[in-house]
C-alpha cells in the first residue's frame, strides 16, 4: 500500500481542465519553483513508457513513481536500468553528472518526448514530488505531463514543522502521515515535542518510572483554560508513551521520505512529568509531592539547579534518547522555566555562590551550557528556545525564536544561528478565523495570508548577519487537538503557505496565485482523500460592508471543484439555499441595506466558515453641530462577567477618566474579565467613506453618531472585522463599548480616510 502522500490524488475528479493547468504560471505546484518555463505541448505516460534510473539510490525514487503510477492511474511502467541509446516515451531518474551544490536542488525537464527528474539524494526526491503534482487528477488511459522547464532549490536548509505530543498523544500511523504531508510539501524537518508538565511521551530504559508514572495524568482540563473559575475537569485518566521501538520506526520511516526529526526533552521548565516520577530531582531537602499537571500553563515546579542527580538524570535520558535520534540537532527546551523555587532553594542559591552567577537568571544560562557541553561531546549540537538567551547564551546553542522576532535577531547579532517561529506568524494553535465559527483553541487568530506574508529573514540585520537566520518552522501545540483530525484542520491549508515561506524565493512568492490557483487545487486532492482540512471561505468576498445602491459580486470557490451556497435575506446558507453560478446581481434602495451570506461547499461535504458581507446605501452622516476642544476620550471601566458588548453599562463603571489611547494597557491590571467604554468625537478633515476596524479579544462594537458601524461582539480569539462609513468633515460621535471573559485580552482600533490604508485612531483626532 503506498504513502498518504502518493494517494491523496486517488479518488479526485477534478474540473480543471489541461488548458487551465497550463495558464497557471506556476502549474499549480507548492512550494513554488526557483523558475519555471513553460513550453508547448505535452508528454503523455502510457504502458508503452518506461521509468529509467541510474543508480541503486535512483532506484528507489523511480519505484516510488512507479508504484504512483500504478495505484493511481493503473499504469503499471515499467522500471530498467538506464540505457546507453537514449529514446523517446521514457521518465528518466538521475543524479549522475548533476552538479548543483545545494543538496536539496533538482532539475526537471519535460519535452514531447521524455522526461528527465534530476538531482541527488533528497534533491531528486523533491523532483519527484514535483513530477506528481504535474500529474492531472483526473484518472485516465494516460497521464498528461505539460511540457516544461524547472530549476529549484531551497531558500533556507531548516524547513520545519512541529508537534507536541506531551499534552495529547498521537498512534504511529498519524506520526507517518503528519511526516507524509511534511514531506510532500518539502518541509525536511520534524520537531518531535516529547515530555511537557502534563506527560512523559518518551520510553528511558534507565528511568522506568518516567513512562509508568509520568505519561499518564488523572484527567484532564475542560474547555478552554479560561473558560471556567473554578475549572472543570472530565474525571478520565489520560496517558501514553512511545516505545523505544517505536521511535526508530518513526525515525526511519522519516529518514525515508528525507525528513529529519528532531527529539524535544524539556528542561529546565515544563517538567511536571518528570518530578511527578522522580520527586527529588525537585527544589529542596524534601520536594514534593507533584502530580503529572491535569491543565494547561506554566508551573513554579521545575528541575532543581542546584542538585547534581538533576545534571546525571537528565544525561542519562539524553544518552538514550540521542542513540535513538540521528538528528544533528537535539531541542533541550528551556523556555517557560519559572524562577520562584530556585530563589528559596537552598542547593540553587548555593550554586549560584559557588559559581559567582549574579542572579538565577545566569543559574539557567549555567543549566543550559552545562547540557549543551553534554550534547557537544556526544557530537551533536542543541537547539533551544529563546529564552536560552536569557543570563547568556551557550557557545555553539542554535535559537528558535517563538516569543517574537527579536531572539532570533539577538541571535544572529552573535553570530548563532536562528530557525524563526513566532507566534503572530506561524502558530497553528490560533484559530484561523473567527473564534465562533472554529473550534475551540488557545487563543490568537493566525490566517492563512499572515503565514504566507512572512518573511523570516529580519530586514534589520546585515547581509553577514542574515546568513544566521537558517530557517522557520510552525509549532502545533496541542492543549486543544486531542484527535488526529483536530491537528489535521489545524495544520492545514496554513502548512501550505508555511512551505512557500519556507523553500520559495521572496520574488517568486505571490499570494494571489498562491490562493487563487494553485491552493484550490491542492485542497481539492485533500479533499478526495480521508484528510480534513479547513475549508476558506468564498475567494473575493470578506466580512464587511460596502456603500452604494447597486453592486456586482463575483465568487470563486476556495477548493476546486466545490459550490458556493449564498443567502441574501440575513439567513445562513446551505445546500438548500441559491446555488451560485455567476456574479450576484444586488440592488440597495435608499436608505437600507442587503446581507449577503456565503459558504463553501466541497465535494466531500465538508463546509468553510460563513462570511457575512453588508452593502448599505445611505446618504453621508452629517458632522455634529457641537465643537468640543477638550482631547482624548472618555473611558467607563465595569466590572463583570459579560458575553456581549452590548451588555456593558456605563451606568455600572467603577472607574472614569479620560485617555488618548485605545488599547488594554491600563486596564489588564483591573482584572481577568470587564467591560469598556469609550466616548466621544472624531474631527474628520474631509467628506468621504472611511473605514474603521477593530480587533478585539473578546468582543467589541465601534459606533458612528449612534449608528453601529463595526459589530465585532460576542466572546472570540482576536479578530478583526471591518466596515466602512460614509461621513461629512466636522465632528461625528464616537462610542466604542468592548469586553474581556479572561485570557490574554485585545483591543485595537484602526481607520482609514478615503483613498488611504489603515492605521490606528491617531490621538489628534481624538476628543471630548
Amino acid at each position: 500500500m503506498l504513502r498518504y502522500y502518493f494517494v491523496i490524488a486517488l479518488f479526485l475528479i477534478s474540473s480543471k481542465s489541461l488548458l487551465a493547468q497550463t495558464n497557471n504560471a506556476d502549474l499549480d505546484i507548492i512550494p513554488a519553483p526557483k523558475s519555471i518555463k513553460i513550453n508547448s505541448g505535452t508528454f503523455l505516460i502510457s504502458r508503452e513508457s518506461t521509468i529509467l534510473y541510474d543508480s541503486s539510490e535512483d532506484l528507489l525514487i523511480a519505484n516510488l513513481f512507479h508504484d504512483y503510477l500504478k495505484e493511481v492511474y493503473f499504469l503499471d511502467v515499467p522500471v530498467a536500468k538506464n540505457f546507453a541509446k537514449e529514446y523517446a516515451g521514457v521518465i528518466s531518474f538521475s543524479s549522475k553528472n548533476f552538479t548543483n551544490s545545494n543538496p536539496e536542488s533538482y532539475g526537471l525537464t519535460v519535452s514531447n518526448t521524455q522526461i528527465n527528474v534530476s538531482g541527488k539524494g533528497a534533491g531528486l526526491f523533491y523532483g519527484l514530488q514535483t513530477l506528481m503534482q504535474l500529474c492531472p487528477l483526473k484518472k485516465e488511459a494516460t497521464v498528461k505531463i505539460q511540457c516544461a522547464e524547472i530549476s529549484d532549490e531551497p531558500r533556507y536548509k531548516y524547513r520545519g514543522l512541529h508537534l507536541d505530543v506531551g499534552r495529547h498523544i498521537f498512534p504511529i500511523s498519524f506520526i507517518k502521515k503528519y511526516i507524509d504531508i511534511t514531506a510532500q510539501y518539502k518541509l525536511n524537518t520534524f520537531h518531535w515535542h516529547l515530555t511537557e508538565d502534563q506527560g512523559w511521551r518518551i520510553e528511558i530504559k534507565k528511568y522506568p518510572k518516567l513512562t509508568q508514572i509520568g505519561a499518564y495524568r488523572d484527567q484532564t482540563l475542560l474547555g478552554n483554560n479560561y473558560d471556567r473559575v473554578p475549572q472543570v475537569y472530565d474525571n478520565t485518566p489520560y496517558g501514553g508513551f512511545y516505545t523505544q521501538e517505536e521511535v526508530r520506526e518513526i525515525v526511519a520511516y522519516a529518514t525515508s521520505k528525507f525528513v529529519t526529526v528532531i527529539p524535544e526533552i524539556e528542561m529546565p521548565g515544563h517538567s511536571l512529568g518528570v518530578l511527578a516520577a522522580y520527586p527529588e530531582l525537585g527544589c529542596g531537602d524534601k520536594p514534593g509531592p507533584y502530580k503529572v499537571a491535569q491543565k494547561w500553563g506554566v508551573f513554579d515546579d521545575v528541575f532543581c539547579a542546584g542538585k547534581e542527580e538533576t545534571f546525571t538524570f537528565l544525561q542519562d535520558v539524553l544518552t538514550e534518547v540521542i542513540a535513538l535520534f540521528p538528528s544533528q540537532y537535539i531541542h533541550i527546551g528551556g523556555d517557560e522555566c519559572p524562577k520562584t523555587k530556585w530563589k528559596t532553594c537552598r542547593f540553587c542559591q548555593k550554586r549560584i555562590r559557588d559559581h559567582k552567577l549574579k542572579n538565577e537568571h545566569e543559574l539557567q544560562s549555567y543549566f543550559i551550557q552545562r547540557m549543551e557541553k553534554f550534547v557537544n561531546s556526544k557530537g551533536r549540537k542543541i537547539i533551544g528556545w529563546d529564552e536560552i538567551l536569557e543570563g547568556g547564551l551557550a557557545p555553539n546553542a542554535t535559537v528558535m525564536s517563538w516569543t517574537g522576532i527579536e531572539g532570533g535577531i539577538a541571535a544572529a547579532k552573535q553570530n548563532h544561528d536562528a530557525i524563526m517561529t513566532p507566534g503572530n506568524f506561524v502558530y497553528f494553535d490560533h484559530v484561523q478565523g473567527r473564534s465562533d465559527q472554529e473550534p475551540l483553541s488557545i487563543g490568537g487568530n493566525t490566517v492563512l495570508q499572515e503565514v504566507y506574508s512572512y518573511d523570516p529573514t529580519p530586514a534589520s540585520l546585515t547581509p553577514a548577519q542574515q546568513t544566521h537566520i537558517i530557517g522557520v518552522q510552525a509549532n502545533v501545540w496541542t492543549e486543544y487537538m486531542q484527535t488526529p483530525a483536530k491537528v489535521e484542520y489545524m495544520i492545514l491549508p496554513r502548512a501550505l503557505a508555511l512551505a512557500e515561506i519556507a523553500w520559495t524565493a521572496l520574488d517568486r512568492k505571490d499570494y494571489k496565485n498562491f490562493s487563487e490557483e494553485r491552493l484550490p487545487y491542492h485542497l481539492a486532492r485533500l479533499d478526495s482523500y480521508n484528510t480534513l482540512y479547513r475549508v476558506p471561505t468564498a475567494l473575493k468576498i470578506s466580512d464587511t460592508t460596502y456603500l452604494g445602491a447597486k453592486f456586482t459580486v463575483p465568487l470563486s470557490p476556495s477548493v476546486t471543484g466545490s459550490k458556493i451556497f449564498y443567502t441574501l435575506d440575513g439567513y445562513t446558507p446551505g445546500e438548500t439555499e441559491i446555488l451560485y453560478e455567476k456574479p450576484i446581481e444586488i440592488t440597495v434602495p435608499a436608505n437600507d441595506r442587503r446581507v449577503l451570506k456565503t459558504i463553501v461547499i466541497t465535494p466531500s461535504g465538508k463546509r468553510s466558515a460563513i462570511t457575512t458581507t453588508n452593502f448599505v446605501n445611505a446618504d453621508p452622516l452629517p458632522a455634529s453641530p457641537s465643537v468640543v476642544s477638550e482631547n482624548g476620550l472618555k473611558y467607563y471601566l465595569v466590572p463583570g462577567l459579560f458575553k456581549n458588548a452590548a451588555d456593558v453599562d456605563t451606568v455600572k463603571a467603577t472607574e472614569m477618566g479620560v485617555t488618548s489611547a485605545i488599547n488594554l494597557v491600563k486596564f489588564k491590571p483591573r482584572g481577568r474579565t470587564f467591560g469598556l467604554v469609550y466616548d466621544g468625537y472624531l474631527n474628520l478633515l474631509e467628506d468621504g467613506v472611511y473605514t474603521f476596524s477593530t480587533s478585539s479579544d473578546d468582543g467589541s462594537q465601534l459606533y458612528i453618531d449612534d449608528n453601529l458601524i463595526v459589530d465585532n461582539d460576542s466572546k472570540h480569539a482576536v479578530f478583526q472585522l471591518t466596515s466602512s462609513v460614509n461621513l461629512l468633515k466636522g465632528f461625528h460621535k464616537l462610542r466604542i463599548k468592548y469586553f474581556q471573559a479572561g485570557g490574554s485580552g485585545e483591543l485595537r482600533v484602526y481607520m482609514a480616510e478615503p483613498g488611504q490604508s489603515k492605521h490606528e485612531l491617531p490621538a489628534g483626532i481624538l476628543f471630548h
